[in-house]
């Protein structure tokens, strides 16, 4: 009967001890990382994976060489993968202030709205906003401006995301540990009539952050972190956006080094992040080239975007059982697709390679002086203006790798009508076909990428975004609830979960 009792006792003590190591090991993830390619869907993900594999001397058209490791992206290696619907409240292509509210509020609203519902009267608590309530801490990261529409939805709420120095106003109050990458569209005035007139680094000030804008004092926070820290690039290429990876001088911080401040900051040798962080991390400027039909832009910045990613790997390395990254895109944009017309079932990836600059870069630094010296009694109708200029067709191969004489005379009529126009304002186009070839951009810039592009076997459908389906990629503690196909709305209602956020989203403010 002792025995039987000893037993007993002995397995009652064992059940303890097991189910105490199951609640243990369920708990719920202390470090996530959520990071966003704005604009990022399946196409720029292969596309970059093809770019890289040809950068490693493989071929693009070999399922080996594309296969290896070193050819993958971090993103793609991850083992839980999913698929998520963008469409917003009101339109099968979301802005990505639809799309931010959608992630971080659980919400549909309209384009141009964040953080309200569609009729833009009430407001809600993002995941980030909720997870501060606790005690956790968060960090925003972009490559566009810290007042833009996705990083915005997990701190502002406002009807018109141009509402820029509102929002901004609103970043100052969340009392967040850490903010980096661009800076301030309006930091001093309004940016639209609507908006309002803080001075935002005044606020700043008052509410206990330190602004850093240079790169030495920002990478020293990764031995010397502080509490309350705005990190702001040195140089902003437009619109108060970091520079495309491509044109990053080394003055600048990368996104991966941002992401390794905002860790050292978030997690530091004082508190080891005691009630953990929620880090957001967006590579904007992937969108910005897609809308500009830049392939090489977009991959430079998919691989800066993915760098930083692979930080958070290393992170989770060290910690596997506290961990959560989840990375995915708000939309697809540019109707990017892997493969063209003209080169059937073949890719040329060579010949992205000798690109040097991105588009942007490209019309601040070579295109703005050549039409200076050129755009003076400038004849459009003259048929051989851009085949007779030796300097034009000298950028277009020093800067592009777009060497004209092997050009076909379509390519080659297509130059000479963009340059025409770009030029002097006009050419022998209808004002429609001018719309389709050149949507908004520099004729001239966006037909020598459009060319270049489809000589790669990469084409574009689109100056906007799309409507397609995004991957969702996670890997480490609660990554199983990311399978599958859901809405973008879940992310948000996932995320609160794995951060015991036990609310039923959306959350009024």
């Amino acid at each position: 009967m002792k025995r039987k009792i000893l037993f007993r006792l002995i397995m009652v003590g064992v059940l303890i001890v097991c189910s105490a190591n199951m609640v243990f090991a369920g708990g719920s993830p202390k470090y996530i990382f959520f990071f966003l390619g704005d604009g990022m869907a399946n196409a720029q993900v292969q596309a970059t994976e093809a770019y890289l594999t040809t950068l490693n001397g493989g071929s693009a058209t070999l399922a080996s060489d594309l296969l290896k490791p070193e050819n993958r992206l971090n993103m793609s290696r991850m083992p839980v993968q999913g698929m998520q619907t963008t469409y917003d409240a009101h339109a099968l292509m979301t802005d990505s202030a639809s799309a931010g509210t959608a992630f971080a509020c659980g919400i549909k609203t309209r384009s141009g709205i964040i953080g309200m519902d569609e009729t833009a009267s009430k407001s809600y608590k993002s995941v980030a906003e909720l997870a501060s309530e606790r005690g956790i801490k968060v960090g925003i990261i972009t490559s566009v401006s810290l007042d833009h529409a996705t990083p915005a939805s997990y701190y502002a709420s406002v009807a018109n995301r141009g509402y820029m120095n509102s929002i901004a106003t609103q970043l100052a109050e969340t009392g967040y540990e850490f903010f980096g990458g661009g800076g301030f569209v309006s930091p001093t005035g309004p940016a639209r009539t609507g908006d309002s007139s803080n001075n935002i680094w005044e606020l700043l000030s008052n509410k206990g952050y330190t602004v850093l804008n240079d790169r030495e004092s920002i990478m020293a926070l990764k031995k010397n972190p502080k509490n309350k820290v705005v990190c702001i690039n040195p140089w902003l290429q437009d619109s108060a956006a970091m520079p495309y990876a491509v044109d990053r001088p080394e003055t600048n911080l990368s996104l991966k080094e941002i992401t390794e401040v905002a860790i050292a900051t978030l997690y530091n040798s004082r508190n080891k992040g005691k009630k953990g962080f929620f880090l957001m991390v967006e590579g904007g400027k992937i969108d910005w080239a897609c809308h500009a039909n830049d392939a090489l832009a977009t991959i430079g910045d998919m691989l800066d975007f993915d760098d930083a990613v692979g930080v958070a790997l290393k992170f989770y390395k060290k910690h596997p059982h506290d961990t959560l990254i989840v990375v995915t895109g708000d939309h697809e944009t540019g109707g990017m697709t892997i493969g063209h017309a003209t080169t059937a079932y073949t890719a040329y990836y060579d010949r992205l390679l000798n690109q040097k600059c991105s588009f942007q870069y490209f019309a601040a630094n070579y295109w703005k002086e050549h039409k200076a010296n050129y755009s003076s009694g400038y004849n459009y109708t003259q048929s051989d203006n851009l085949t007779t200029n030796p300097e034009m067709t000298a950028l277009m191969n020093d800067i592009f790798g777009l060497d004209y004489t092997k050009l076909n005379d379509y390519q080659k009529k297509k130059l000479e009508d963009a340059y025409d126009k770009s030029i002097c304002g006009m050419n022998n186009n209808s004002s429609s076909e001018n719309a389709l070839l050149y949507g908004s951009y520099e004729p001239i810039i966006v037909t020598i990428t459009h060319i270049l592009n489809e000589r790669a076997s990469i084409g574009w459908t689109s100056y906007s975004h799309t409507g397609v389906p995004v991957p969702v990629y996670s890997i480490g503690h609660d990554s199983k609830l990311f399978n599958g196909f859901y809405d973008n709305t879940d992310i948000a209602k996932r995320l609160a979960k794995a951060m015991n956020i036990w609310f039923s989203l959306p959350v009024e403010k």
